[in-house]
């Protein structure tokens, strides 16, 4: 740690030599640059994430127990969209950011330059979940749990955006595997090696979640048990964010805020899903799932007692 960096300057960039080999991240966070128009990867992992995502829950409600029929999944994908976009940018703004936005409210719709929160996201999809579902009579709970089976895409590709931007990385370490970025973002200097935390999150969030959920889905009945899918997800996403943002390092404005409780923002957030989660886990067999049968007629779920049988997702 105490070795000396041999400092040299490429182009704009002051780079610095890595005596140990760790990787020094030099990924572009635009795909396509058009000179008039940029694509970036960030929008990308959006889209990918949404479509995706879309493309699991038409084949999850042609499965036993769905909750919906298709012409709901039709409009359940835009008002998700809405909720996500809107709700993960107002979040952004009012968790993270709020004096700076009072100063400069127009910045809010600045979409562009970056700054969003999956906390806000959900919350603007449970709304958009929660108007679904008034609108045409269905189960929230029962919805709620097919829509987080879909998630997991958008969590995976979200990270790894992150990991391409090269923002949101972890505390310096010397573990093999750590990464050097430019600090800033985008910056003129190489920071220490740190830890890759945006993967962390992607294979904790993304990858180990979306298989918890598959296999509980296909080889359990936890479909017929409202509420126990979306209280699995809470679960499983409050415990991998809150334990990889002992590896992260917070926002610089809120750095203040870790020291002082010993908590992260992102850890205090996840504390009500992680109550929430439990109390949806311990209560799911209390309640009576509403199935939506192939012509959108309400029916009745099979019996405890009959054997399942289980077909992959």
């Amino acid at each position: 740690m105490g070795e000396a960096l041999v400092m040299a300057e490429t182009g704009n960039v002051v780079t610095a030599a890595a005596p140990t080999g760790h990787w020094m991240h030099n990924l572009d966070p635009v795909a396509l640059d058009l000179g008039f128009f940029e694509i970036r990867w960030y929008s990308l992992a959006y889209l990918a994430g949404i479509i995706l995502g879309y493309i699991y829950l038409l084949r999850l409600i042609k499965k036993p127990g769905a909750p919906m029929a298709r012409r709901h999944a039709d409009d359940f994908v835009f008002y998700v969209t809405l909720g996500i976009i809107l709700g993960g940018r107002l979040g952004y703004v009012l968790f993270y950011k709020p004096m700076d936005y009072i100063a400069d409210p127009i910045a809010i719709l600045r979409l562009w330059d970056g700054g969003m929160s999956f906390h806000g996201g959900l919350i603007g999809s449970a709304l958009a979940v929660l108007y679904l579902v008034k609108k045409n009579g269905l189960s929230f709970l029962r919805v709620s749990d097919y829509a987080l089976m879909c998630t997991p895409f958008g969590l995976l590709f979200g990270r790894l955006a992150n990991f391409v931007n090269g923002e949101l990385w972890g505390h310096p370490t010397t573990v093999s595997w750590a990464v050097r970025f430019q600090e800033p973002p985008g910056g003129q200097v190489w920071g220490p090696p740190r830890h890759p935390s945006q993967l962390y999150e992607a294979a904790l969030e993304g990858v180990l979640l979306f298989l918890v959920l598959w296999l509980l889905f296909t080889f359990t009945r936890a479909r017929w048990k409202p509420g126990l899918l979306t209280g699995v997800f809470l679960i499983g996403y409050g415990v991998s964010r809150f334990a990889v943002e002992y590896f992260r390092v917070p926002d610089d404005h809120l750095q203040g805020l870790a020291a002082q409780s010993g908590l992260s923002m992102g850890q205090w957030l996840c504390v009500p899903m992680l109550l929430l989660g439990l109390y949806l886990i311990f209560t799911a067999r209390g309640r009576d799932p509403i199935v939506v049968g192939a012509g959108g007629a309400i029916e009745a779920p099979p019996p405890d007692d009959d054997e399942y049988e289980s077909q992959p997702a």
